[in-house]
């Protein structure tokens, strides 16, 4: 098990070099263009990091929905079985 874990932490440790050398490698500035003659000027790794995090953060946003309806449901049943269960007359063994 320990081979495991050592070889999740040498992938870690190899993506993690690999975004550090592509970062290293587009420092570039970019112009970003917006509406109204509005611009931004950035280094291209800041860009991409930026809009990565916006639509991890857009992604997280929609299943939030979803999971606080199924939240609410699994309490509505946990409800509904205790309230089965003091309704119900207690079991006795012969």
């Amino acid at each position: 098990m320990k081979i495991v874990k050592y070889l999740s932490w040498s992938l870690r440790a190899a993506l993690f070099a690999a975004l550090f050398v592509f970062a290293l490698r587009n420092t570039d500035p970019v112009t970003l263009r917006f509406y109204f003659d509005q611009a931004w000027q950035m280094p291209l790794i800041v860009a991409l990091l930026v809009f990565f995090a916006f639509g991890a953060a857009l992604g997280v946003l929609a299943c939030l929905s979803r999971l606080l309806g199924q939240r609410r449901e699994v309490v509505a049943l946990k409800r509904e079985i205790r309230a089965r269960d003091a309704r119900s007359p207690p079991v006795t063994a012969p």
